[in-house]
């Protein structure tokens, strides 16, 4: 029988830390797919339109932001809303926000337009990384809610266009 050192020890906490602290994502089929965001539908060009003004432009992705409205989703203000193009196509939009109680809203508001959650008997309702997905046939919903800093994220992706995000990242990643 091996005795366990303290390295090992110390990855065994590691390993049944994440475990306990992470939600686990798992996707439920979604109902009422958006085809889009805010009447934008996928695939649009977002250059050309008079709402929007560019935040960050590259060869193959770009990034726009609303010019005079808040950022707000779900009836609530957000940190910041980007709407992300991958060559000259609408793509993703990456909302941001903060706060508890905030994300207990957009969580309900999701799962009223999109569909409840499984919930899973001893199932953790609560971690310090909760994850969250929605998957329609055009449309993938994930929200991401890191207890500890109180920040959420939710990514609204074209289940076709996003992927082609990955095309465009450098083998070095930087």
């Amino acid at each position: 029988m091996t005795r366990l050192t303290g390295p090992h020890l110390f990855q065994i906490f590691i390993i049944l830390a994440t475990m306990l602290c992470a939600h686990a994502a798992r996707a439920v089929p979604m109902i009422n797919d958006p085809k889009g965001f805010h009447d934008i539908p996928w695939g649009a060009d977002l250059a050309g339109r008079e709402d929007l003004e560019t935040t960050r432009s590259g060869p193959h992705i770009s990034e726009y932001r609303l010019k005079t409205e808040r950022p707000s989703f779900a009836g609530r203000d957000m940190s910041s809303i980007a709407y992300v193009s991958v060559d000259d196509q609408f793509a993703r939009v990456i909302v941001r926000y903060q706060g508890e109680q905030t994300h207990k809203h957009v969580l309900r508001y999701l799962e009223s337009q999109f569909g409840p959650l499984e919930r899973i008997p001893g199932q953790m309702a609560r971690g310090l990384n909760q994850q969250y997905t929605w998957r329609g046939p055009e449309t993938e919903i994930n929200l991401t809610y890191q207890a500890g800093t109180e920040r959420g994220f939710i990514f609204i992706d074209s289940r076709t266009l996003a992927p082609r995000f990955n095309d465009h990242i450098t083998d070095s990643a930087e």
